[in-house]
């Protein structure tokens, strides 16, 4: 590989706009990395849970609250409509007060939001829940933004991109249990009453490991270890607080023509995985009455291949660093996944629908951390919490167009119309991702700070 590993200790010297050099940062990895990772992954997993828990089981929900199918879209959808206006005051609260304020705002809103859910419990109480959904909603905000800032911040650079893939993993998981769990806890039963105690089963699960990991987040999660990991870091960190402007470095994202297509890119893919998510139960069950736990478990197939490709995705960059070569690849393969997607829905085989589906969430999930450290590298040294911010706002604003658009396209012209959309916009996405340069800023530091 291009990069070396670190030698633990070897002196570091920073090569920052004024040439400084410190060599008092020594770069060494700290032990605690992995059980800080993991917990991350493990609350992020529990907020994604609660994300789509009602969508899996859309048909039931309407029944149980007496509400129409848009109003629990809307369950979904607040998730990314809240993300939009908070996401500058959390990335600034991220740069100003570091990891760990932000770790535990997330995993404390994380299991209020669990708790509230708790007193919806009657059809009446539709308002209860989506307070509820809110306040997961807000958690969210202090959860998306952190994957590639806890792997710079506590990984080599020889493993930064690994680390970002299983932070981002940790919410495809929760995503993955949404599908899979809500339609085998609650069975589409008639009698309300027993309805009202599946559903408790669940809210009360999903408080009680909400709240387990709000004690873990207090008791290990650590600002950030005691060397740096990284030159790169090592450089970051012996920057003077006073040079760094928030809102100077969103400007100067804003001109980064390179970043600025990513950010696009990155929306149109991640928008239409959303807006997919959010309608899978609806397709399935358009095509395939009654089957509610297969909806499930293709939500399931989707989710579990795409971790297995973002896994791969972050251990390939490592490797190779082919940032903008593999984005192009798996853009055009997400592309072709939703095509083939498309046009096998309606056959009636469900096996086939498992396939494609699979086939699709390889690819589109195992494009999400390598747009976030594409960008990352795009924007060194510009803070990861910001070009990630970015990128994630513009996958919410995709997210809700699609989902709205798609929602109305299928209940006028059907399914396959819905999935058509989804396809013109992934073509576009790909034509505009071969526009991209590589311009690999933190790959360039590194280099230069071994040398030197």
């Amino acid at each position: 590989g291009m990069v070396l590993q670190e030698p633990a200790g070897a002196p570091s010297l920073s090569t920052e706009a004024g040439g400084v050099g410190d060599a008092a940062a020594e770069v060494q990895l700290s032990r605690l990395r992995w059980a800080v990772l993991l917990l991350f992954s493990s609350y992020s997993l529990c907020n994604a849970f609660q994300w789509i828990q009602y969508g899996s089981i859309n048909n039931v929900f309407m029944r149980f609250y007496d509400v129409s199918a848009f109003a629990i879209d809307w369950l979904s959808m607040s998730y990314m409509l809240i993300y939009i206006p908070l996401l500058f005051p959390v990335a600034w609260l991220l740069d100003k007060r570091g990891l760990r304020l932000i770790a535990l705002a997330g995993s404390a809103l994380n299991a209020v939001g669990a708790w509230v859910k708790l007193g919806s419990l009657k059809p009446h109480l539709f308002p209860v829940t989506v307070l509820g959904q809110v306040i997961c909603g807000l958690a969210q905000v202090f959860i998306l933004g952190m994957p590639s800032r806890i792997a710079s911040v506590w990984f080599g650079s020889h493993e930064v991109s690994t680390a970002c893939s299983i932070a981002v993993f940790g919410n495809q998981l929760g995503i993955a249990a949404g599908f899979l769990v809500p339609p085998v806890l609650i069975p589409n039963v008639e009698d309300v009453e027993k309805l009202a105690y599946h559903i408790s089963i669940m809210f009360f699960m999903t408080a009680g490991v909400a709240s387990a990991l709000f004690i873990l987040v207090i008791i290990v999660f650590k600002e950030k270890p005691p060397s740096p990991p990284s030159r790169a870091q090592a450089s970051i960190q012996s920057r003077p607080t006073a040079e760094y402007s928030y809102v100077q470095s969103i400007l100067r994202l804003l001109r980064n023509a390179n970043f600025l297509l990513l950010m696009v890119t990155y929306g149109l893919n991640v928008g239409c995985f959303y807006a997919l998510s959010t309608l899978l139960n609806r397709m399935v069950i358009h095509h395939y009455p009654g089957e509610e736990v297969n909806a499930g478990r293709i939500g399931l197939t989707i989710v579990l291949s795409g971790m297995v490709g973002a896994l791969i995705s972050g251990i390939w960059l490592d490797k190779t660093k082919t940032y903008k070569q593999t984005t192009l690849v798996v853009y055009i393969m997400s592309l072709v996944g939703m095509i083939v997607y498309t046009f096998t829905l309606s056959l009636g085989h469900l096996w086939v629908v498992f396939v494609t589906a699979g086939l699709l969430g390889f690819f589109m999930t195992g494009y999400l951390p390598l747009g976030f450290e594409f960008a990352a590298e795009l924007t060194y040294p510009e803070s990861e919490g910001t070009s990630s911010g970015l990128l994630n706002v513009s996958a919410q604003i995709f997210g809700i167009a699609f989902t709205i658009g798609q929602g109305q396209i299928m209940d006028r012209f059907g399914t396959k119309a819905g999935n058509l959309l989804l396809c013109s916009v992934l073509f576009l996405g790909t034509v505009m991702t071969a526009f991209i340069k590589a311009d690999l800023r933190r790959q360039q530091a590194n280099l230069e700070n071994e040398q030197t």
